[in-house]
């Protein structure tokens, strides 16, 4: 039997087109059900407020960078969305005085206008506010170098190759509206994706590679970028793919209920709890990875029930 039609983009898959049984259980969730949902290879943490949650974010950049090593370099994979942790991450390796000679970074993800990512200089850019928020406000003697920053541009080569030679000790992310990750978003419902969207590993072999964006990713990124322009969102990015999500040996979503809804934040949750792996909702298929953890900020955890304003 053919699955639902999407009632966001009904030429696209997403989570509205998940059986409502399976939906209508995410939404009854408690915040305490949420912590029940842990197992080996998922961890959910609450964080009581935001400077604790965005404190421990920082951390992890921390954490990563004193891994690397000559012989062994290592590095974070870090998002744009959410963003409060990258000036306390410079403020915390010029206090520690941590030469990141040796660090490594990995940028997530980046716009695509006319087949090429965007300029450093675009109002937008992913690598334009890691370079303003973190990275040059880190002391001159304490920098990595040029070539230990990994940006994604649409020529993905270079950015594929450089995963060759470190490791990555956790990809750090945020969940959008549509449930992904970076922008591995859910894929067009046409072709061989017309009755169903990719099995788990047809979506795990995906590179890091360009891709178009589902419509209620490009609302979302004017909701909270652009003032709500949406003519003034790319709709094309190029995104870390699932081969290199699988080489990092954490992943570590960050959720204080600014970028999804207290449903989403629930839906995914149980689905990677309970193994349910389903490409369209693609945070979903992190129920694959050996070591993930869900961060919430408690008091933006929220409910689902009706409340009329």
């Amino acid at each position: 039997m053919s699955r639902k039609k999407s009632i966001l983009a009904p030429d696209w898959w997403d989570y509205t087109t998940l059986d409502d049984e399976l939906l209508n259980q995410a939404a009854s969730l408690t915040a305490e059900d949420l912590l029940g949902l842990s197992r080996p290879g998922f961890n959910v943490v609450f964080y009581e407020t935001l400077e604790d949650f965005y404190l421990a974010e920082a951390l992890e950049y921390i954490y990563a960078w004193k891994q690397a090593t000559p012989d062994r370099p290592a590095g974070i994979c870090g998002p744009i969305g959410p963003t409060e942790q990258l000036p306390l991450v410079a403020r915390l390796v010029n206090e520690l005085k941590l030469d990141l000679t040796h660090a490594h970074f990995w940028g997530m993800d980046e716009w695509i206008v006319d087949g090429k990512e965007v300029s450093d200089n675009h109002p937008l850019s992913f690598k334009k506010a890691d370079l303003d928020l973190c990275f040059n406000r880190i002391n001159a003697d304490l920098r990595m170098p040029q070539s230990n920053l990994h940006f994604p541009k649409a020529d993905t080569r270079d950015y594929i190759d450089s995963w060759q030679h470190a490791r990555c000790v956790v990809m750090q992310g945020g969940q959008g509206e549509i449930k992904h990750w970076a922008f591995n978003d859910p894929v067009r419902r046409s072709g061989a994706y017309l009755n169903a969207p990719p099995t788990l590993e047809e979506y795990k072999s995906l590179n890091t590679r360009v891709v178009e964006l589902h419509p209620s990713t490009i609302t979302q990124n004017a909701r909270t970028s652009g003032g709500g322009v949406v003519t003034g969102v790319p709709t094309q990015a190029v995104t870390v793919g699932p081969v290199q999500t699988w080489m990092a040996e954490k992943v570590s979503i960050w959720q204080a209920g600014m970028h999804d809804n207290p449903f989403g934040m629930r839906l995914t949750a149980i689905m990677i709890s309970k193994g349910i792996a389903d490409s369209s909702v693609p945070m979903s298929l992190l129920s694959d990875h050996p070591n993930v953890q869900f961060n919430y900020f408690r008091p933006g955890i929220g409910s689902c029930a009706v409340e009329m304003h």
